[in-house]
């Protein structure tokens, strides 16, 4: 790794939102020789019906192959309860975020934009912006916030808020990994026009890509 190389976090609710939210970005991070490490705080499904053993270790093969193909590191993978992060203290999500700082020592770190339905994913920008607070000799120097697909997109502006991006990248390059990793979420993946489809999730990127004279991002 040269000087430039830098470490990257990227701290989701569940494991799926990486690739749905910036799997583009995370490959693209990997192709300009950064290292990029994953840590999910839920396994994603445990407040579905019926959910099973087989459910959760599926989600769980399911984000390892996403891992190979954008060429993330899944760093650590907590359980807290999913779609009830609003249970605890918000210092129990900070604890965990601050114990793979330490060992990352990352300068960028992208999570959830607050602008969200998903409590979980609301409750997690809260959580990294307080273990990154700005202190003395902080390795950190920027945090960005990214769009879920079926959740930021769904949210009611009067009540939560709105995303509105200042930051573009370019992931021409890199659409066809990021399609090949969403693949490997099958299960959560739904018909067009639903916004968690294949070609909407395509219209985004062509659509971000577009607000500033570039094909996707």
């Amino acid at each position: 790794m040269s000087n430039n190389n830098k470490n990257i976090l990227v701290v989701v609710a569940h494991p799926d939102d990486e690739t749905f939210g910036m799997g583009g970005t995370i490959n693209k991070h990997i192709n300009d020789g950064d290292k990029v490490f994953v840590i999910s705080m839920t396994n994603g499904v445990g407040s579905r019906k019926n959910i099973t053993e087989k459910k959760i270790k599926e989600r769980e093969i399911a984000g390892n192959k996403a891992s190979k193909i954008l060429g993330f590191t899944w760093h650590q993978r907590f359980d807290f309860p999913d779609n009830a992060m609003d249970k605890y203290p918000l210092i129990e999500y900070v604890k965990c975020i601050e114990s793979s700082k330490e060992v990352i020592n990352p300068s960028i770190v992208y999570t959830h934009s607050a602008a969200d339905l998903n409590i979980d994913h609301r409750r997690i920008p809260e959580a990294v912006i307080t273990a990154f607070r700005p202190e003395p000799e902080e390795k950190c120097k920027e945090i960005r916030l990214f769009e879920t697909l079926s959740a930021t997109d769904y949210s009611d502006p009067y009540l939560i808020g709105n995303f509105v991006p200042n930051l573009f990248i370019n992931i021409k390059n890199n659409w066809t990994n990021k399609l090949n990793a969403l693949e490997s979420y099958a299960a959560e993946l739904r018909n067009y026009p639903h916004t968690r489809s294949i070609k909407s999730i395509k219209n985004l990127a062509i659509r971000r890509g577009n607000q500033v004279g570039i094909e996707m991002a």
